[in-house]
């Protein structure tokens, strides 16, 4: 069950001196920053020149980049995706200008009850839950049908027109990137994108990350997989804050200014049978900069079932993860309790 009353983190900032409770989270809760500790090395995220990766041109070098990243990180940096660096940051301005508007302007689009859609932050589930420092604008582009355009803001006046290009953009992109990690695992090209559908299962999420006095108490974002096929992430261009979990240990992502990160989702590492590993990550708060990051989730048609593919079930590796359906739909709950949805796929012998 939900619960509501949940202030965004904008007006905690106004209205409370100290960092309310229900943010700080404990060591035990997913790697709060320790101290005086050493800050975490810089991961090589392999940069994949998009281009060369179409059925036409795919190189062999390019080709073998792209499989030792889904083999070892489960993400990797794309860039020549056909997006010119200004739209980039157009992409980038027009969601610091939503998130620098009054917050009585932004509760126009507030989230209306279990709706994931809108303005907000957290989706609360328990009193005893911790809450990411975070607000956030979740809103579905692809089905188009599926679009609320209550929620799409109006100011700044260029936000609607640019998020329409930006999706039509990304829905290229995720094809092309979809049919390359079916390649990657021998099997036809078609197989992840039949599962997203012709028309596209896609979510854009605008982060917003205000800057926290005791950074070392809260977290933008716990540690958590994604439960999708693929995640685009752009990140901001200046300030760093998305950390990946390697083995044991956090690395920081590395900013590439003209690139898409994209991260492997749990639902590919189910359908790969965990030949594709989804990847562990997280975001942490700077102390006096604010920070933005605009995500989009891509998602098997919803009323499909998802299972490892057959040709990748043998008795040298047999089936890890059972069928599923509407995976998405227990994401949110596993996240905020501190548990990885693919939990709940996993075979156990």
């Amino acid at each position: 069950m939900e619960l509501f009353g949940c202030k965004t983190v904008q007006e905690v900032l106004i209205q409370e001196e100290q960092v309310p409770e229900k943010y700080i989270h404990k060591v035990e809760d997913g790697g709060v920053p320790v101290p005086d500790a050493s800050p975490p090395q810089l991961l090589d995220v392999p940069v994949i020149d998009l281009a060369l990766l179409s059925a036409s041109s795919i190189t062999a070098d390019e080709f073998e980049k792209l499989r030792s990243a889904l083999d070892t990180l489960g993400c990797f940096q794309v860039i020549n995706h056909g997006m010119s660096p200004e739209f980039l940051d157009e992409i980038r301005e027009i969601t610091k200008q939503f998130f620098a508007r009054p917050v009585e302007d932004k509760k126009k689009y507030l989230r209306q009850g279990n709706d994931i859609q809108g303005y907000g932050n957290d989706v609360v589930h328990t009193e005893q839950q911790n809450l990411d420092w975070t607000d956030r604008l979740y809103l579905t582009v692809f089905p188009q049908g599926n679009r609320k355009l209550n929620f799409w803001p109006e100011n700044p006046e260029s936000f609607r027109r640019t998020l329409d290009q930006f999706a039509m953009e990304l829905h290229v992109i995720t094809k092309t990137v979809l049919k390359a990690l079916t390649r990657s695992l021998g099997l036809e090209d078609n197989c992840f994108s039949d599962l997203y559908g012709e028309e596209g299962n896609m979510n854009i999420r605008f982060n917003f990350y205000p800057p926290c006095p005791r950074p070392d108490l809260v977290l933008g974002l716990k540690p958590h997989s994604d439960s999708s096929l693929i995640t685009h992430v752009l990140q901001d261009k200046e300030v760093e804050g998305l950390q990946f979990l390697k083995g044991d240990e956090w690395f920081r992502a590395p900013i590439v200014p003209d690139a898409l990160l994209i991260n492997v989702g749990d639902q590919v590492e189910i359908l790969s049978n965990g030949v594709f590993k989804s990847v562990v990550h997280k975001v942490v708060i700077h102390p006096d900069k604010e920070r933005i990051s605009v995500v989009a989730l891509c998602y098997p048609e919803s009323y499909k079932h998802i299972e490892p593919f057959e040709r990748l079930v043998d008795e040298s590796r047999p089936r890890l993860y059972r069928k599923m359906k509407n995976y998405r739909d227990i994401i949110m709950e596993n996240y905020q309790k501190g548990r990885r949805a693919i939990e709940e796929a996993k075979i156990y012998v």
